[in-house]
């Protein structure tokens, strides 16, 4: 059934059907491939998966209705703190949508967003989406081709960019881009006048004296069932996808995952959330964008130089409640506390180090939401409140991660001091999350357990019951924008959207063992998931960064191996220096290399024999001689985007 703003045909249940043929033409199917279609919504009989369908202004105005004059989102101008709160944001974002519709932005076109995380871009993306275009985040790493790519492929008619930087790449790609009618550069003075370009303020004018009539009619026009936002994924496999998301992938998945983790309503007590994280993926607009308006949090905007050092000063002027981290900026920290401990009094290191081993004991043992024993709470007094403040997270009750793999040694790291990171497991075509961990269900290494309404199976498992992680609900996507048979591969034949990831599940949690795309087979034919080698080698040898394993079509395996080095605060690029508590292990070993290049070639025999020995330790829990590592390398350098080895996250 079509969703409607009937509310009466909202609730009718749609069943998994037997295949995804062509749909009887008054109904659509689960998926679709153009961006001005509707899908049939993955409803329920009962509980969440029965909700009414909401469109994002639909979310939006109940949340002013009930806490119009909370503070939604904060930011700082120089050293004076800005607020603006849900009625001035939606009134904001209503603005907006004027503008772009005095700009000519038509229905089901793109509004291309190109800059760091700040009010603009949250304005600029709910009032594309008033509008009746669609929000298409870009990566701020782009090159003008990358850029090219996305903004022709969605059609973009306008384009928002944050600075000259960045205003630079479209010029240089605008003349193939035959749909553009205007950019708008949200930061710093315009530094040249062009025809059809505007500052912000610029913008936000040409709406403001425009009538209601005409953008009440398009808002009015919106079912939920259609797409609104636009989530290019990396593209590390060919042309990045445009992963279409409906306005009730949005609003529902921010129902669910809010009930799930159980973040309070404003009226009960405010959530405060730190945006950093780059808001063209899912993951960072789920959290800051729309859960936290659902609950009437406040989102404040870090500096556009958190990721290089400042983040931790904003953590601790705003004291988030709800903080969101992927691996990399947890390791970060680990490295940091690492760096500052080694440089402590032994009195100091030693409390420390009795503090922690209490935490990680008690909370292992007794769960994240348990009662503890006397000495966790001198642990607790000494030690981890002193850590929560310096890390600005002393009011934080729900630290995330994921995006990515996190090692098992960091997850202990921070258990230890009390801060347990709860996993969460998800992609773009899953508008964000599908299992989240919780202090009431935590298990370490598992991404948790499903959020309300969704639900997961494991597709041909093997004998340890390992199979590919297949995911149903209301927040799966409603297919890739313009390319069908794409969309055909990611679902099944009964709908259900195929992650490309492995899993096994344990009591109900869900653990995530590889991916189907990187299982080596052997020269012998032998099966070998080179995940959990490579994760076990990084935690039997910490000085590694990243491992990966070589053995596709060979008669052994080898290891790639790279060394934690310090990393270009500019580029993200690796450098040859070795970080402080790489340094710090090697003078435990007897080394005296403070760089990459002393280590690499087997030159220091000291960190060849330890990184042997760890590697030996791997190889004895091996389940047989075919998953044994046989060579290794050290390579000159880090995996880096700015080197090519790495993509950037889906998720």
């Amino acid at each position: 059934p079509v969703i409607r703003q009937n509310q009466a045909l909202s609730r009718e249940i749609v069943q998994r059907p037997a295949s995804l043929s062509l749909p009887v033409a008054s109904e659509p199917g689960l998926w679709t491939s153009r961006g001005d279609a509707e899908v049939t919504l993955r409803m329920g009989e009962s509980g969440i998966t029965a909700e009414p369908p909401l469109t994002v202004n639909q979310m939006f105005s109940a949340t002013v209705e009930r806490f119009g004059d909370y503070a939604a989102l904060g930011w700082k101008e120089g050293e004076q703190q800005k607020t603006l709160t849900y009625k001035q944001y939606y009134q904001a974002c209503r603005s907006a949508a004027k503008s772009f519709l005095k700009l000519g932005l038509e229905r089901y076109h793109g509004v291309g967003i190109l800059g760091f995380n700040s009010m603009e871009w949250f304005i600029t993306d709910i009032g594309a989406i008033l509008a009746g275009g669609f929000a298409v985040g870009i990566y701020t790493t782009n090159s003008p081709d990358a850029c090219l790519y996305v903004a022709d492929n969605c059609k973009a008619n306008i384009i928002v960019v944050e600075n000259h930087k960045q205003l630079q790449k479209i010029l240089q790609v605008e003349d193939k881009l035959p749909h553009l009618k205007a950019i708008i550069q949200y930061k710093d003075a315009i530094k040249e006048k062009r025809p059809n370009l505007y500052s912000w303020s610029e913008f936000m004018e040409l709406g403001r004296d425009e009538p209601d009539a005409p953008l009440d009619a398009i808002i009015s026009s919106q079912k939920p069932n259609q797409c609104c936002t636009l989530i290019y994924t990396s593209g590390t496999t060919g042309q990045p996808k445009g992963v279409m998301l409906s306005h009730d992938n949005l609003t529902w998945t921010a129902l669910s995952t809010s009930q799930h983790v159980q973040v309070t309503e404003a009226s009960q007590s405010q959530e405060v959330v730190v945006s950093y994280l780059p808001l063209s993926h899912i993951a960072a607009q789920m959290v800051d964008i729309w859960v936290t308006m659902k609950v009437g949090g406040v989102t404040h905007f870090a500096q556009p130089d958190a990721l290089k050092g400042s983040l931790v000063n904003t953590m601790k002027e705003v004291r988030p409640t709800v903080f969101m981290g992927v691996p990399r900026v947890w390791e970060k920290m680990q490295e940091k506390m690492k760096s500052i401990g080694a440089k402590s009094s032994t009195v100091r290191r030693k409390v420390a180090a009795w503090a922690k081993d209490v935490g990680l004991l008690c909370l292992t043992l007794n769960g994240a939401s348990a009662r503890s024993p006397f000495s966790y709470h001198v642990a607790k007094k000494l030690v981890f409140k002193k850590v929560r403040n310096a890390l600005g997270l002393d009011r934080c009750s729900k630290c995330f991660t994921g995006a990515a793999p996190i090692t098992k040694d960091t997850l202990e790291f921070f258990l230890s001091l009390n801060i347990p990171l709860y996993e969460l497991f998800g992609m773009s075509e899953s508008s964000g999350p599908h299992t989240i961990s919780v202090p009431e269900a935590f298990r370490l290494t598992s991404v948790g357990k499903e959020i309300p309404g969704c639900k997961t199976k494991l597709q041909s498992p093997d004998e340890e019951g390992n199979g590919e992680i297949c995911l149903w609900g209301r927040h799966v996507f409603m297919g890739y924008l313009n390319m069908a048979d794409k969309t055909e591969e990611a679902l099944d034949a009964e709908g259900w959207l195929r992650s490309g990831d492995l899993g096994k599940h344990d009591d109900g949690f869900l653990f995530i063992t590889g991916r189907i795309k990187e299982l080596i087979i052997t020269a012998g034919g032998e099966n070998v998931p080179p995940v959990p080698i490579e994760e076990a080698v990084k935690e039997h040898v910490p000085l590694i960064s990243n491992a990966m394993l070589i053995g596709d079509k060979r008669k052994f395996l080898s290891m790639l191996l790279t060394v934690k080095c310090q990393v270009n605060a500019e580029t993200g690029a690796p450098e040859d220096e070795l970080t402080p508590e790489v340094i710090e292990l090697c003078r435990k070993l007897g080394s005296t290399a403070t760089r990459v290049s002393d280590l690499t070639g087997g030159k220091d025999r000291a960190v060849h024999a330890a990184i042997q020995e760890g590697i030996n330790r791997v190889n004895e829990k091996s389940t047989s001689n075919a998953q044994r590592i046989q060579k290794w390398l050290i390579l000159d350098k880090d995996f880096s985007i700015t080197g090519g080895e790495l993509g950037k996250s889906n998720f």
